[in-house]
């Protein structure tokens, strides 16, 4: 099924427009305001800069006094309710803003803003804890990209609208007050729609104090590793958009000679290409959450932030060009491709990121993990205000920010995932089974979403454990004969995956036993262990008897077992087979057709070693 088909969905689709209403509507009441200030209610120079530049911090405060408390919220109570009563306070808001709008009353006005940095901070840890309630594990990824798209497209709608509503003389703030309190009111109607989303925590203990429950919530979010670098992933997403949507009017009016058009075609390229790379990641991934794809993203982010740089900086040699003249004027191609292609590798990053964290993190905390997301987004966005003023003061233009931002992303990917193999571990995984093979998977949802299980699957090449690594959605603890495990290049990813090398009773009896011990260890602690029980690669293309280790295994441990089958990797890449002549095992196959097939977990007490031969034969398609 494709990812569009969630907006025909219930459980998905009045989600989808209420956060984009909410996502237009802010964007536009803080366009429509800053054109107010700036433009029309002639303030000099200097009292215009203090409103444009205070109204962002006001917007973002609530962020870092509120996140906390509504985390909590979101766990201890229904969502479902908790979202009507946002859209209901952002109906009030959008009241008391066209009061502000149309008197020309500033101070009310950025009380308003204030209030809608309290309608996305309450709104927050619900939009992205309910995907996981509402969505089937293989539409997450699906899901955020529609998300992140809807996003990105309201965002840039609601600045256009913000900006034109206003400008049109004499009635502008009319206009522009009229139409948030609409989008408002129908954003509500699209609340009133979403099924209930009970609460994850119903027990948990409210703590009113802001400070304390901060504390609290980023301590929970830097408890897992992975997820806590997730986040940072995703709070360095905030920091390099933020650099660049903020320096984007000087580097229009400056570096590309354009006016507000220019200026709105440069945000339009942007957004069209994140809400790009947002609904690819589904296709790329396999409809899995595939983290593979962030180091990807990464390394676009960095590779045209560059080419930006070098595609044109410097003063433009001619001033006030509309969007058919700059079209029209040289390298303005490379520029689009540029802008574009930032978007789309945005998205490629940002996307997996939150479906992991979703994906990871325990249900009953992921509201407050997404509030110290939150926290940690608002002081990196606080961050890039900083960087840009202070990268400015010390006489960089825009494309030099730019090009200082895209550097910077190396360092920053570099230091997110050394501290995290797993990211690069999944994109190497990702490229070569993707460049190898092309991979059809059948009954994946028979692995358990959690709790411990043990995957035995027929051996037919070397690049087996890679296969399923790419394509079982948790983490994996492969046990793998200790040759293999040792083969330069790949021991690298077989360690960061925590793979399990075993070897012969007659060859190393104590690497045998220190396996045994590690696979039960690996089972106590609720972990995924796959074996391949025939004990070596097919000599013959056809499945050798399965040895009794997985009835040692089960015997200590009782857990699910999951039968599963490979078929049509003989004679494929980095399989076995002996050639006519008997001197060479070269593959004959590159880029072969291969399939996954995955069972109904066995209870222990039915999966002796005979049993799942005989099943993963059948899965294989062995006549009998």
């Amino acid at each position: 099924m494709s990812q569009f088909a969630l907006l025909g969905r219930r459980r998905f689709a009045p989600f989808f427009w209420t956060q984009a209403l909410g996502a237009f509507n802010d964007n536009a009441f803080r366009n429509a305001l800053l054109m107010l200030v700036a433009f029309q209610m002639g303030l000099d120079e200097h009292k215009a800069a203090i409103y444009t530049n205070f109204a962002p911090a006001l917007f973002i405060l609530p962020f870092f006094l509120f996140s906390a408390s509504a985390g909590q919220l979101a766990e201890k109570f229904e969502k479902t309710r908790i979202i009507r009563w946002v859209k209901l306070f952002e109906v009030a808001a959008m009241t008391v803003a066209a009061i502000g709008f149309v008197t020309h009353h500033v101070a009310l006005l950025l009380v308003v803003l204030f209030m809608m940095g309290m309608h996305s901070t309450v709104f927050g840890p619900i939009k992205y804890a309910i995907l996981p309630q509402a969505l089937k594990p293989t539409e997450l990824v699906g899901g955020n990209g529609l998300v992140e798209m809807g996003t990105q497209l309201a965002m840039l709608i609601g600045m256009i609208a913000g900006n034109t509503l206003m400008r049109v003389a004499g009635i502008g703030p009319w206009l522009a007050s009229g139409a948030t309190i609409a989008i408002a009111l129908v954003g509500y109607l699209a609340s009133r729609a979403i099924p209930p989303a009970p609460p994850t925590a119903p027990d948990l203990k409210f703590q009113w104090n802001p400070y304390v429950e901060t504390a609290r919530v980023l301590r929970i979010t830097h408890a897992d590793r992975a997820v806590w670098n997730a986040v940072l992933g995703i709070s360095w997403f905030w920091f390099f958009g933020t650099v660049l949507i903020a320096q984007l009017p000087i580097y229009t009016r400056e570096t590309l000679g354009g006016d507000e058009t220019v200026y709105t075609l440069v945000l339009t390229l942007f957004s069209v290409g994140s809400g790009i790379g947002a609904l690819l990641c589904e296709r790329m991934s396999g409809k899995r959450v595939e983290i593979g794809l962030v180091p990807l993203g990464a390394f676009g982010l960095t590779v045209f932030g560059v080419d930006l740089y070098l595609a044109r900086h410097g003063i433009a040699g001619s001033q006030g060009l509309n969007w058919l003249g700059f079209l029209r004027s040289a390298g303005s191609v490379r520029l689009i491709l540029d802008l574009t292609l930032i978007g789309v590798f945005a998205g490629l990053y940002v996307v997996p990121l939150f479906a992991f964290v979703q994906a990871r993190a325990p249900r009953e905390k992921l509201s407050r993990i997404i509030s110290g997301n939150n926290i940690m987004n608002a002081l990196l966005i606080v961050s890039a205000a900083g960087f840009g003023l202070g990268l400015g003061a010390l006489g960089l233009d825009a494309a030099q920010i730019f090009l200082a931002a895209a550097l910077l992303n190396i360092a920053v990917a570099a230091y997110i995932f050394t501290l995290v193999p797993e990211f690069i571990m999944r994109f190497v995984t990702w490229v070569l089974v993707n460049t190898l093979y092309r991979v059809r998977v059948d009954g994946m949802q028979h692995v358990p979403e959690e709790g411990p299980a043990l995957l035995v699957c027929n051996h037919v090449s070397f690049m087996d454990p890679l296969l399923l690594m790419a394509n079982v959605r948790r983490p994996v603890r492969f046990v793998m004969y200790y040759r293999i495990f040792n083969v330069p290049l790949l021991h690298w990813l077989f360690r960061t995956a925590k793979a399990i090398p075993i070897a012969g009773q007659k060859e190393d009896p104590a690497v045998l036993e220190a396996a045994y011990e590690a696979i039960d260890a690996a089972l106590a602690d609720g972990e995924v262990v796959c074996i391949f029980p025939e004990g070596g690669l097919t000599r013959d293309g056809a499945i050798a008897p399965f040895r009794p280790g997985v009835e040692r295994i089960l015997a200590r441990r009782p857990v699910p077992v999951v039968p599963m089958a490979l078929r049509g990797l003989w004679g494929s890449v980095w399989s076995r087979r002996d050639s006519m002549m008997g001197r060479s095992r070269l593959p004959r196959r590159f880029r072969a057709r291969v399939e996954l097939v995955v069972d109904a977990p066995r209870a222990p007490e039915h999966a002796d070693a005979a049993a799942l031969e005989q099943r993963v034969r059948e899965l294989r398609g062995d006549r009998a």
